[in-house]
């Protein structure tokens, strides 16, 4: 699986308008259904999952870093995308530092092994500190498009 594979790359959002950790997940998902991933009319129940699963245990890992992840019976197919916030989010990371880049991935709630697949590519990519550090970078959608296409490239390697 590659990271393309599962990034939604229409909704990608490189300059997060929302400043708290509820308002990206809720701009995220909304970025989901403008691309026609998700119905938009289940924004509302997929974010507030999302947020639910959240108030169970931070997604900030550190390193600038939160991957907000849900199973939800709304969700069609697996599918990903990435938010970048210029200011910084707290998101209760466990280092305590403001998160930079947020990684949503959503999967139906009838395909655990293909969410912890996704999970586990998706934990390696941001593993890489230059990946994490040109994240933070890019400034448009296009530039993380290219990023992410770089990544999956030296994956191949």
């Amino acid at each position: 699986m590659k990271l393309a594979d599962v990034i939604e790359l229409d909704a990608v959002v490189a300059d997060l308008e929302a400043t708290d950790r509820n308002g990206v997940i809720r701009e995220l998902v909304q970025a989901l259904a403008d691309a026609g991933a998700i119905k938009n009319g289940d924004v509302g129940t997929i974010a507030d999952a999302a947020i639910a699963r959240e108030n169970q245990g931070s997604t900030g890992f550190g390193k600038g870093v939160a991957v907000p992840h849900v199973k939800h019976e709304c969700v069609p197919k697996m599918i990903a995308t990435i938010g970048r916030s210029i200011h910084g989010i707290d998101f209760a990371a466990l280092d305590r530092a403001p998160v930079y880049i947020t990684v949503m991935l959503l999967s139906p709630a009838d395909a655990p092994e293909m969410h912890l697949a996704a999970m586990e590519r998706i934990f390696r990519y941001l593993q890489r500190e230059s990946f994490r550090r040109f994240l933070r970078q890019a400034e448009t959608r296009t530039a993380i498009a290219d990023l992410i296409a770089e990544a999956d490239e030296m994956e191949d390697v």
